[in-house]
């Protein structure tokens, strides 16, 4: 294993669903690192929140969530394991 990789989990949530286009561009970009998805439509409130699992550097960690925060529409946070 590649020690400068760590799991992370990146939680997107989504308040514009045009958006959802983009978002899947700038994943498949991504999608050597992604170890899965989750998307949960979330009707009553008007969202989607979207799960990322992630197993690459903090720095492409990074890169990911900055892409995805520059969408208009688009929050995202990461948290990552300390190992």
């Amino acid at each position: 294993m590649n020690d400068s990789k760590r799991i992370s989990l990146l939680g997107v949530i989504v308040e514009d669903n045009a958006a959802s286009d983009q978002i899947n561009k700038i994943l498949h970009a991504y999608s050597e690192f992604i170890v899965g998805r989750m998307g949960i439509p979330y009707h009553s409130r008007g969202v989607s929140i979207i799960s990322i699992v992630l197993d690459a550097s903090p720095e492409t960690a990074s890169a990911l969530a900055a892409e995805l925060g520059k969408i208009a529409g688009v929050s995202c946070n990461i948290v990552s394991a300390k190992n």
